[in-house]
């Protein structure tokens, strides 16, 4: 699987999408508990019908896009809102980037490791690894570049972000992410009770970074990616059970923006599993 993911790296953007087009479109037919998935978050959502079509194919050029990102050369990427991040990095006091699960996450991480990182201001990602083995060695292999470290969701990792942002750098998550139990709060998602993540809140809040919304945007016919950056419209409740649900409020606002590129047959409102830390 490492030689296929090589060989599909040298692939043009364009191709890759096509390819992962078809794939989104073969999952969503084939499986049913997916599909069914889908169409009820997207109905909790309120998503109408052309848009989380589009999805369908947006979430297989998710997965084909990887090898690429990965392991090829540099992908095409312009910045809406670095002034948000000029701004928030001259403050030092630290950013926590929040991503959902929403265009091109991968690429956010890199391109910021590329303006930024290359430049002495690193971020550090969370980083939950693949179980299988051969993906773990492609994964690792993709995130060890300049300007760019990872934090495994461990009590030590925790740690580490922590200790980032303290030195004044930048910490990326993706808050819609389902936590192991104990390690978030429920709050309305789309309406609906989801189990979120309060670590985001709780980095942000014990360092006193700054919280910045951002997320990749993925261009047509293989032009690349907009990384688009924003800042968090309310300061964050010291209650945990509030704050999500703000974080929360906002990665819909995203979301919404651009529906056709969210990962809807994510498992958003799962069952947590026993906790690891």
């Amino acid at each position: 699987m490492t030689a296929l993911f090589r060989l599909l790296s040298h692939l043009p953007l364009w191709a890759l999408h096509g390819l992962g087009w078809a794939l989104g479109w073969i999952a969503f037919l084939a499986s049913g508990d997916y599909r069914r998935r889908f169409l009820e978050n997207v109905a909790l959502a309120g998503v109408e019908r052309g848009p989380w079509m589009a999805a369908v194919g947006e979430s297989g050029r998710l997965i084909a896009e990887l090898p690429r990102l990965w392991l090829g050369r540099p992908v095409p990427v312009r910045w809406a809102g670095a002034e948000y991040v000029d701004a928030a990095l001259a403050q030092a006091r630290g950013i926590v980037f929040l991503t959902p699960h929403l265009g091109c996450f991968e690429v956010t991480a890199q391109a910021y490791a590329a303006r930024y990182g290359v430049a002495g201001q690193p971020m550090t990602v969370l980083f939950r690894p693949p179980r299988k083995a051969w993906l773990q060695e492609v994964v690792l292999q993709s995130r060890q570049r300049p300007g760019l470290a990872t934090a495994s969701t461990t009590l030590a990792g925790v740690k580490q972000l922590i200790k980032a942002l303290k030195s004044g750098q930048c910490v990326g998550l993706l808050p819609d992410q389902v936590p192991p139990q104990g390690q978030g709060v429920w709050a309305p998602f789309f309406g609906k009770p989801a189990y979120t993540m309060t670590l985001s809140a709780r980095l942000a809040l014990q360092t006193g970074a700054t919280v910045l919304l951002a997320w990749g945007e993925r261009l047509s016919w293989g032009r690349g990616y907009v990384v688009h950056v924003a800042p968090l419209q309310h300061r964050l409740s010291a209650d945990m059970t509030d704050a999500a649900a703000q974080i929360n409020h906002a990665m819909q606002g995203l979301i919404l923006q651009k529906p056709q590129q969210y990962l809807w047959g994510y498992a958003r409102y799962k069952a947590p599993k026993v906790s690891a830390l």
